[in-house]
């Protein structure tokens, strides 16, 4: 099945999306309409099955729409909007982006970025909620063989990760592991036409993309997507729409629960939650029982990674056993603990987590080296440590990987040492993660000099050069990087040196 298969079906006057901060309501009928005639826009510019198209729109129904318009006419490519310029610049060449959407203002570092290299076109959203492309023929304008229909091993969507050891990979989901994955979700927590999700994670990454969204178009249900999320109107929107469920990140659950008095009955808007899920970062056991407290809805943690379109494993409903801890079995995916050599382990033992399913994708695009590694056989090695207890419940108890995760974003510590290592008074640079009540990892970065720098121009130079979330809140200048035995520097070893409590 492709994206568009996914809502076909759903009744033409059923509400699809709906925009907050404009109380616009996009029913299905209009949500195929609107995709189609963006879809055969891009095919105007040239778009063709295979060809990247860039997305750097702020969450909205432009961005739901360029999205899925995106995955039917080329690939769609989202890319953070908070990114700087000189991460547009390489996101876009690794991408091979052919055009690049942009909102009607703003977007500043995105547009020189492109430069005169891609092709812009900004997307915009009338008053009754028409989202079109600017300076792009109008659908009725273009040949309808240029439009060529997806078929389901198209890809559908390029994300990138990033690992410790070397440059982000592209991961390629195709319409089918994206339309499965999307399947798995909505039946994990049954959802139907009556649900109402509030999607409050971006939709530059697969967690907003799959669970907020594409589960829901794919039940028939409707969901809430403003601007930004906001813990001020948060409740609000919830009461208004009438949101059934939620999924966010644990920093997003504790920034809700931060509002909450001791004692205070449950905010109005939470009175039609069937359930809140959790998921892209570890939920700590104390945090969902407070949820469930405040809030008086079963909060679910699930696994996911982008490798898998999202989710891999899940709490379930109650009356289903949930588990503080653990993140549930697997959900239509396969779910295996094997050790170093590939081998798989029996109940209870720790080794790292594989996986496999029709959700999976074969391997990283254009990059041979990753994947001769990135496999045991049909087994996705997800390098995340954990083990399956005896009902089948999957509990991660650490990272194999030394990706830094600050409140569910990837964060590989090498590109932070590239670019200290770019100042000219840097001579070594080693980045780390430390823990925070907050975010569950913060960054932080060890350097040594080989000219005058203070700390403070330090983190402005980073300031310059990355997104908010990448850039160190800490930076520790010392005379010596710490190693081990045999020479080799540890990022574990540095951050115990510099921060003891990491």
């Amino acid at each position: 099945m492709t994206l568009a298969g996914l809502f076909a079906s759903a009744p033409a006057d059923a509400v699809a999306v709906v925009v907050p901060e404009s109380n616009i309501h996009i029913t299905y009928g209009q949500l195929r309409q609107q995709v189609a005639a963006f879809a055969a826009s891009l095919a105007g510019v040239g778009i063709r099955r295979g060809d990247r198209v860039g997305i750097a729109i702020p969450n909205g129904l432009p961005t739901i729409v360029a999205f899925l318009a995106a995955g039917e006419a080329g690939t769609a490519a989202p890319l953070n909007p908070g990114y700087k310029e000189e991460e547009f610049r390489f996101f876009l060449a690794d991408t091979n982006a052919k055009v690049l959407l942009l909102p009607v203002e703003g977007a500043e570092d995105a547009r020189r970025a492109a430069g005169d290299t891609v092709p812009v076109f900004e997307v915009g959203m009338d008053e009754f909620g028409n989202v079109t492309m600017s300076g792009a023929p109008p659908a009725a304008a273009v040949d309808a063989a240029a439009v060529d229909a997806a078929a389901v091993d198209d890809v559908a969507l390029i994300l990138h990760t990033s690992g410790s050891t070397g440059r982000p990979k592209r991961v390629p989901l195709s319409h089918a592991n994206l339309s499965i994955s999307a399947q798995n979700v909505a039946a994990s927590y049954a959802l139907t036409p009556s649900d109402v999700s509030l999607c409050v994670m971006p939709l530059f990454h697969v967690h907003g993309l799959v669970a907020s969204t594409l589960a829901t178009l794919a039940s028939g249900g409707t969901v809430v997507v403003p601007g930004k999320f906001s813990p001020l109107s948060f409740w609000r929107i919830a009461r208004d729409h009438g949101a059934t469920w939620y999924s966010a990140v644990p920093t997003i659950h504790q920034l809700l629960l931060a509002r909450v008095e001791a004692g205070a009955p449950k905010p109005a808007g939470a009175e039609k939650l069937r359930f809140i899920r959790s998921c892209s970062a570890s939920l700590p056991p104390q945090v969902m029982h407070d949820l469930e407290a405040a809030f008086g809805a079963p909060v679910l943690e699930a696994y996911g990674m982008t490798e898998a379109a999202h989710q891999m494993a899940s709490n379930p409903l109650p009356p289903a056993d949930r588990k503080p801890g653990a993140v549930g079995p697997g959900t239509r995916v396969g779910i295996s603990i094997r050790d170093a050599n590939g081998a798989a382990l029996a109940t209870g033992e720790r080794g790292e987590v594989c996986i496999h399913g029709p959700n999976v994708v074969k391997g990283y695009e254009n990059n041979p080296e990753a994947n001769a590694t990135a496999f045991f056989g049909e087994w996705f090695r997800t390098g995340d440590q954990g083990f399956l207890d005896e009902q089948g419940y999957l509990t991660l108890s650490g990272r194999l990987k030394e990706m830094i995760n600050r409140g569910g974003e990837k964060i590989s510590p090498r590109e932070i040492d590239e670019v200290l290592l770019t100042h000219p008074a840097v001579g070594e640079a080693v980045c780390f993660g430390v823990p925070h009540k907050m975010w569950g990892e913060e960054v932080a970065a060890a350097v040594t000099l080989n000219g005058a720098a203070t700390e403070a121009e330090l983190l402005a130079f980073c300031k310059e050069q990355l997104a908010e979330f990448k850039r160190p809140k800490q930076i520790f200048i010392t005379d010596l990087i710490p190693r081990t035995a045999t020479g080799k520097i540890q990022r574990r070893v540095v951050a115990q040196a510099f921060a003891p409590t990491a």
